[in-house]
């Protein structure tokens, strides 16, 4: 039987100055798994999923329109969770086996306000026990609402501070469509304001220790979705 863990432990790697910065400031932005011949593609599959979903799963919010459950919908998407760097951040923040909570498409309206800056998760006697990705599916830009970071603020949070974040120490995670970012549940963050006309799209997803309680993606994930996926991909939604 294969050691999922261990493997992965040992095959994906960050390189050196983005593990340190993940490490450090909490968050880090890596090249994605797409070619940028791909990337049309890529948001054309963003745009069929976002359109066909319907209630519960889809939610229209006064600053942004999402739709969970996203690994049933195209297997388009089935790179993002299993691209090297996002699982190498998992072995590095979360130090323990680990599975995909939840991954939903996320379209930040324009002209909209910023997100207020918050954790996902709080760390514990254990650790860190979430990791979070980003896909761009448009570049995230300053102007256009890029997440902003608090560098550093995860381990503020462990530290039990809880003072309000200066705006003028966030730190927009810009980049090309394609790119991810990988965060640690634990840092404050928070969207920044779309001053654009253009909406701002992007895959967003979690992965959290192999016993705790996701949003259930065993139980939602469609036999037809099963016989694509590969052998990793199963273990990592744990199917």
């Amino acid at each position: 039987m294969t050691d999922w863990f261990q493997r992965l432990s040992a095959e994906c790697h960050l390189d050196p100055v983005s593990a340190r910065a993940l490490d450090r400031d909490g968050f880090v932005v890596a090249s994605g798994p797409m070619r940028d011949d791909e990337i049309d593609g890529l948001a054309m599959a963003y745009d069929r999923a976002m359109d066909a979903a319907e209630s519960p799963d889809k939610r229209v919010g006064r600053t942004s329109t999402r739709v969970h459950d996203l690994v049933n919908r195209d297997g388009a998407f089935d790179a993002f969770f299993q691209h090297p760097p996002v699982l190498a951040a998992c072995c590095q923040t979360i130090r323990q086996p680990f599975k995909l909570s939840n991954m939903l498409g996320r379209t930040l309206h324009g002209r909209s306000g910023p997100d207020e800056i918050h954790v996902d998760a709080a760390p514990d006697h254990v650790g860190w026990p979430m990791l979070g990705f980003i896909v761009m599916i448009d570049a995230f830009t300053a102007e256009n609402g890029a997440t902003r970071f608090w560098p550093g603020s995860h381990q503020r949070v462990a530290a039990g501070e809880t003072r309000p974040v200066p705006e003028a120490e966030l730190v927009a995670a810009c980049g090309p469509a394609g790119a991810v970012v990988v965060y640690n549940g634990s840092v404050r963050h928070g969207h920044g304001p779309n001053h654009t006309d253009l909406p701002r799209r992007s895959i967003q997803g979690a992965y959290i220790r192999r016993e705790a309680v996701g949003f259930g993606l065993p139980d939602r994930t469609q036999p037809e979705t099963i016989e694509r996926l590969s052998m990793l991909a199963k273990y990592l939604i744990a199917v």
